[in-house]
């Protein structure tokens, strides 16, 4: 369905009209003259017009200029009387995509309507396109951050994807194991192979096996036919584990074998199917400790450990939080359709405050809340909310004890070697260069001064 304007003072005319647009299934907008149709224009935007030349007050050549000049690719299609045809040609010159002499045939309306949504369609896409390679490709390493710890697992990612090695991913919840996880096969020999990803915390205990290694027909009540398990799915390529601790101890003995010797049998089948997969794992635990307190198997574990990465939370690499949240906020914008620029100053000493419980999934959701929530080009205090609550409430510290002071005066020195950190490294990119400096920082050259005299940076 369309949105189509009618713009054509004869009451009977847009009445017909509208009938015949709203049986091939369009929303139709009438509007009896210039000033009505521009009006409907700004409130909302048509897919297509159809404009009388002749309207009374401003012409409808005078109106296709104006409601160019607001929209310049909306396609609008002129009715006409035969005295009329200069003007449409006229029309036609100043951008109109077509015109129709009245009175006229409803299939050739019809048709002349469809060949300009189809044209209109079309140029959207070509301008997507457009857009898209004019974007410069960033690679997922970039978004990332420069922080020591994040150099690290990156370069372990380097070392171990091109092997066949089962790799477990360790940290927090909202670190990226499943980033890391799916960087590791695209630069694998498998890339162009499946990446099957299994939410070990997500499926009831009582399905896991049939999950995992699929079932045959009539192998329990509801198997009405054979299904393919995951193993199988990501055959010649990845299988990933998010959480895998979350496996049933009654199911680590089967996934033991499938890891070992890269062979199972589906629910209720008797014949080994063999299958090439790399295995990588994930878990926001300690394994070998989940071994200890009896959660996982000891010899899964030893067979799973080939490899180990752990990732770093968000608190011990604050100095990725500039590169993170303006990809996070490129992100939100073009998800949101959005044009926030970027965060006040006191919402980014914030950022670094904060102790990110969340981690990165975290601020990623903080900063997408925030640009939809935002009215002004920088995102401020009042619309920074976090998962357990609004950014005030995280911000007061109990400023009238011994206690609370000391608190903040640590805070504020945290924030402080952060900032000072950062400045010196964009010293040392620019090669020395203040102003250089202050673009890579995204700050002025005064701000930029202040804090290199506070800082007694030289």
């Amino acid at each position: 369905m369309k949105r189509i304007l009618i713009v054509d003072d004869d009451k009977d005319l847009r009445f017909n009209l509208s009938c015949i647009l709203k049986e091939e299934g369009h929303e139709v907008i009438a509007a009896s003259d210039g000033k009505q149709a521009l009006n409907a224009l700004a409130e909302n935007v048509p897919d297509l017009v159809l404009l009388d030349v002749r309207l009374s007050g401003m012409d409808g050549v005078e109106l296709l200029e104006e409601m160019k000049q607001i929209e310049k690719n909306l396609p609008i299609i002129m009715l006409t009387a035969y005295s009329d045809v200069k003007s449409a040609v006229k029309a036609m010159k100043l951008g109109a995509f077509d015109y129709i002499t009245k009175p006229f045939d409803n299939e050739e309306l019809i048709l002349v309507i469809k060949k300009a949504l189809h044209t209109q369609s079309l140029s959207r896409e070509v301008e997507y396109l457009r857009k898209k390679l004019n974007q410069a490709p960033v690679s997922i390493e970039e978004t990332m951050g420069d922080s020591p710890q994040i150099k690290q697992v990156l370069k372990q990612v380097e070392i171990i994807a091109a092997t066949n090695m089962t790799v477990i991913l360790q940290g927090e919840s909202g670190t990226g194991k499943e980033v890391i996880a799916k960087m590791i096969h695209e630069k694998s020999l498998r890339k162009d192979k499946p990446f099957i990803v299994i939410d070990c915390g997500a499926i009831p205990d009582t399905l896991v096996e049939s999950e995992l290694f699929g079932y045959e027909k009539g192998a329990f009540t509801g198997a009405e036919e054979r299904k393919e398990g995951k193993f199988e799915q990501a055959n010649g390529g990845t299988l990933f584990f998010d959480e895998i601790t979350n496996i049933p101890n009654s199911i680590q003995m089967k996934l033991l074998r499938a890891v070992q010797e890269r062979k199972f049998q589906h629910l209720g089948g008797k014949k080994d199917i063999s299958v090439d997969v790399r295995i990588i794992v994930a878990t926001n635990i300690n394994l070998s400790e989940a071994v200890k307190i009896g959660r996982f198997r000891d010899d899964l574990f030893h067979r799973l450990n080939e490899f180990h990465i752990d990732l770093p939370s968000l608190r011990e690499r604050k100095e990725d939080l500039p590169v993170l949240t303006k990809y996070f906020l490129h992100e939100a914008n073009r998800d949101l359709n959005r044009k926030v620029e970027g965060f006040s100053g006191e919402v980014m000493r914030f950022f670094l405050n904060y102790h990110w419980p969340g981690n990165v999934r975290e601020l990623k959701n903080v900063i997408k809340r925030a640009v939809l929530l935002t009215d002004s080009k920088d995102i401020t205090p009042a619309c920074l909310t976090l998962n357990n609550g609004y950014y005030s409430t995280q911000l007061h510290f109990q400023s009238d004890t011994k206690e609370g002071a000391s608190l903040r005066e640590a805070k504020e020195k945290s924030a402080g070697q952060i900032e000072e950190k950062m400045i010196k490294e964009a010293m040392v990119k620019a090669g020395g260069n203040k102003t250089k400096a202050a673009r890579i920082l995204k700050i002025d050259r005064t701000t930029l001064y202040s804090k290199i005299n506070e800082f007694q940076i030289k």
